[in-house]
Parts: C-alpha cells; structure tokens; sequence
C-alpha cells in the first residue's frame, strides 16, 4: 500500500487582495517566539508584492529552498502589466532574500501555522478579510523512500548555503518550541 500525504496550499486570489498586509502581520506574531508576543514582517511566511502606483499587491508564501537560482527570468503581461518570474516564485534561492529568516538569514518556509492544538485555517487565511486567500488540503500518494530522501536533500541544500552549526541550532530553537 502506498502511503499518501496531505498537501496543504493556499489558493490566492489576486483580483481580491487590497495590499492590507494583513496576513504578514499574524504570520509574523504566530512566529515569534514566544507566540504573539511581537510583530515582525521580516519574519512572516507569506510577503504581499505590491505595486500601490498600479493598486496591485500580490501575496506570495514562502516555498522549498533551493540551492539554485532559475534559469529564466520571464517576464509577464496581465491586463497590460508587465511582471517578473521572481514575483510570482514562493521559492527561497541565493538570488534572492525575501523568505529569509532576518537574524540567521535560513530559508524560511511556510508550515501553515502547525501547531496544537491544531488549526482549522493558518492564521493568513484566517485573518484575510478581503478572502483573497483560501486554505485548500487534498491527498497524494507518496512513496515512503522519496519522504526521507526529500528530507536529506533539503537538509544537505540549507547546510551548503549555511553550514551545519547554524543548520544544528535552528533545529535546537524549533525543538524548544515543541
């Protein structure tokens, strides 16, 4: 029997986010240590892009890491703007530094606000008044040896950049907090 996951995204809705920040606000409090005592955008999972001149903001949560940065750098026009591949990657990457962790600059990636007990909604989706973020789960197969491969490969990717001392205390600090 294969085992599966459950796959948990955030569907974003872009003609309905107003640019409130309001989900990096919550994001960023859920992830301070201790819980809620502080506000930080610089720590929070999910970044709204904005462009206040054009009125577009485009909220984008933190992805994987990856050692490499991508190979293209397209460009795209919607409704008559034009907009860089970077913008739309949740991705953390050497070229660039939006989903970095401020004091240890590791690659911060969205856990959809894991705790227990455990939420319904991440707190981005919850707090989103405008409804422009929609939490979403649905199963997929996994095959059990790609689960702890994909593990090694993360790992092995965020020490090359970081090294393993700094790799070793981040998981030391995420173990206090359990």
């Amino acid at each position: 029997m294969t085992p599966t996951k459950t796959v948990k995204t955030i569907k974003i809705d872009v003609d309905k986010c107003n640019g409130c920040r309001a989900c990096e606000v919550i994001c960023s409090s859920f992830h301070a240590t201790p819980r809620f005592s502080s506000v930080n955008p610089a720590r929070a999972r999910i970044r709204v892009i904005r462009d206040p001149l054009e009125d577009v903001y485009l909220p984008v949560y933190a992805g994987e890491y990856t050692a490499a940065e991508c190979a293209g750098r397209d460009q795209y026009i919607i409704d008559g703007r034009r907009y860089e591949e970077c913008s739309f990657c949740r991705a953390s990457c050497p070229s660039r530094d939006i989903f970095t962790e401020p004091d240890s600059d590791l690659p911060l990636k969205c856990d959809m606000c894991e705790s227990d007990p455990t939420l319904e909604e991440p707190w981005c989706v919850q707090w989103c008044l405008a409804d422009a973020l929609v939490y979403e789960e649905r199963q997929e197969e996994v095959p059990a040896a790609a689960l702890l491969e994909d593990l090694d490969v993360d790992l092995e990717a965020i020490a090359n950049k970081h090294g393993w001392p700094k790799v070793v205390e981040a998981v030391r600090r995420l173990a206090e907090k359990t």
